[in-house]
């Protein structure tokens, strides 16, 4: 039995500018991968992706290859992706859960969050190996952080999933907590392939670090009206009942609908407007 998260019910204040930009610049940098060919492709994998052993062992590139100074590929590196699946993945989980940590945040600290989170995912995978010569790519570090400060925001929001059983299928709603919790403990449970991994694959040790980050730095990130556990919020709507296929249509058709009026009244700004405090919005 798998299941599939495919949106949360839980409303925003806001548009969630900065997931949507981080998505389309890794959606745009995967393309410009795409139209490599396989040499200069693998080529650019090391040039951008981040290699432990360059950082903390002294390996080098050819001198005409460096694109960047090694440190700055932690970062250019949470952009790259492997495959399809792999930006697939990585681009719903970010869709799904980021709105709401950047709303909790507001945009300015929640690319902070992002970053911080990404560097502690490739320090943390490097730890185990910082010989490796193999090059990390990906964002789902930063994403892991995302999911933990989810977590740590709105641990019983509902979210709408697809449960595969074989070759059946449903949908249903689970609490938030079950299936971030769910997720982390599967990466913990196949944390020991990271000791003995010789030629890439997940980077589980990456996706342990990044949530761990982020259920450390939610507290002092969030907004400070926002509470942890939605505590003061009345309970979220969730059900283990299997949910028609129609439902989600209808479901799908009011998000859609409700993010157009959302977007209607931020082009029209009025005077009891929510306005971010600070500089850090």
């Amino acid at each position: 039995m798998f299941f599939f998260p495919l949106f949360d019910e839980n409303s925003t204040s806001r548009r969630p500018i900065v997931v949507w930009v981080m998505m389309a610049a890794c959606i745009m940098v995967f393309f410009w991968q795409q139209s490599l060919d396989d040499v200069t492709a693998r080529i650019a994998l090391y040039q951008l992706g981040f290699v432990p052993s360059i950082l903390f062992q002294g390996d080098t590139l050819p001198t005409k290859l460096i694109l960047v100074p090694a440190w700055t590929t932690i970062i250019t590196s949470m952009f790259l992706h492997g495959g399809w699946l792999h930006l697939g993945g990585n681009m719903l989980y970010f869709w799904i859960f980021g709105d709401n940590v950047e709303d909790a945040m507001g945009r300015f600290r929640f690319i902070l969050f992002y970053l911080l989170c990404g560097i502690a995912a490739a320090l943390a995978q490097a730890a185990i190996n910082p010989s490796s010569s193999i090059p990390m790519v990906g964002a789902s570090g930063g994403i892991a952080g995302v999911l933990g400060a989810y977590l740590m925001l709105h641990p019983k929001a509902a979210v709408r999933c697809l449960m595969v059983i074989i070759v059946f299928f449903r949908f249903i709603n689970l609490p938030a907590w079950l299936v971030l919790g769910g997720w982390i403990g599967l990466q913990f449970a196949a944390a020991p392939q990271a000791f003995q991994e010789t030629g890439g694959g997940v980077a589980y040790m990456a996706h342990i670090g990044g949530f761990l980050a982020g259920v450390a730095l939610i507290p002092f990130f969030k907004k400070p009206y926002i509470s942890l556990f939605d505590r003061g919020q009345p309970p979220k709507r969730w059900s283990g009942q299997p949910i028609s296929f129609l439902e989600v249509k209808q479901e799908a058709r009011k998000r859609f609908q409700r993010s157009a009026r959302q977007t209607a009244r931020s082009s029209f700004p009025h005077s009891n407007q929510k306005t971010s405090k600070g500089p850090w919005g």
